[in-house]
């Protein structure tokens, strides 16, 4: 099986079409929505506004704001030295997986992406920020099931829930309590997904974690920087495993074959390009019967989103028309 890539060179080093963040930040409306950023936001040497994206507490409340002001998300907040994600790479990922269930659904039926609550989402490793399950499910309307090994982070996340009620019928957060299993101990017996999503943690150690923050802050500040500051936190978890991302994608891969029936598409980030052989070796492995690879871009920083599948075109059109019919239905 050689993976098929989906290609977009007009955007390929930019922010997805539907993104609401392919311009400059419009500073004002988001200090309107959210007054506590005005005190960070200042004339950058261009003369232009902008904050200070190495200072971790404007990075976070700037953050708040984007959610405030695009999002609907009231109150949102994060323990300290959790990961503060970015969110216009977070909503991309969302954009792109609602592309792949779009072009999932038999052209019969139209060419419409599914919305709504019944399309089901499983975001592993959900973090503290809990970004994914917010974001999906005010763009689309879908629910979540958000999983992560740390209980800090999942008590943090269920406080973001409870600070948003109107967020709590959709989300619902699980803690995986063996922190070797993926999907295991958190799909249950009969229980369906249409899709699952991850960003898997990057370095294989604290020092290489330590060591890659430290050459990035030097090449952004154009001097040695010895002791970094991390302007989007990280805890031990979210930012390395055994063996780095590409042993954490293997993972999940061979694992993903116990539950080739329970999710329609499977996908996860995968940050270094050379890590690609090996995903496409193990899920040459595995059988999967449909891989994807969808690049997307934010400035100078290349990833891709790694989608498949165990379903065949028959069974992925049968799952369509059984399960998404209601996602499907044009609104009133």
């Amino acid at each position: 099986m050689r993976p098929a890539k989906k290609e977009h060179p007009a955007e390929k080093h930019q922010l997805h079409p539907r993104s609401k963040h392919r311009g400059r930040y419009h500073f004002q409306e988001l200090i309107a929505s959210c007054p506590e950023l005005a005190p960070f936001v200042a004339l950058n040497p261009y003369g232009d506004e902008s904050i200070n994206f190495f200072d971790p507490q404007a990075v976070k409340t700037l953050n708040k704001a984007l959610l405030k002001h695009h999002y609907h998300v009231d109150q949102w907040d994060i323990p300290a030295h959790y990961l503060c994600p970015p969110i216009p790479g977070r909503a991309d990922y969302l954009h792109y997986m609602a592309d792949v269930l779009r072009d999932s659904v038999p052209a019969p039926l139209g060419q419409a992406i599914p919305t709504g609550p019944t399309i089901r989402c499983l975001d592993v490793g959900v973090g503290a920020n809990g970004i994914y399950p917010l974001l999906g499910t005010q763009e689309y309307g879908w629910s979540f099931v958000g999983s992560d090994i740390d209980p800090v982070a999942l008590q943090a996340a269920t406080k973001i829930l409870d600070r948003n009620p109107t967020l709590h019928a959709r989300i619902t957060l699980r803690h995986q309590r063996e922190p070797t299993r993926i999907f295991q101990g958190i799909l249950q017996k009969g229980e369906y997904v249409d899709f699952s999503l991850c960003n898997p943690p990057f370095h294989a150690s604290r020092a290489e974690a330590h060591a890659g923050s430290v050459r990035k802050l030097s090449n952004l500040k154009r001097k040695k920087v010895r002791n970094p500051t991390l302007n989007f936190g990280g805890q031990s978890n979210e930012l390395w495993c055994a063996g780095g991302e590409e042993a954490f994608v293997q993972k999940m891969i061979r694992e993903s074959q116990r539950f080739a029936t329970s999710c329609f598409w499977f996908s996860t980030l995968v940050a270094k390009q050379a890590h690609l052989k090996t995903v496409y070796q193990t899920l040459k492995q595995v059988a999967a019967a449909d891989v994807n690879t969808i690049p997307m871009g934010h400035g100078n920083k290349i990833s891709r989103i790694v989608t498949w599948t165990f379903l065949t075109k028959p069974e992925q059109e049968d799952w369509v028309r059984s399960r998404w019919a209601e996602a499907l239905r044009p609104p009133l």
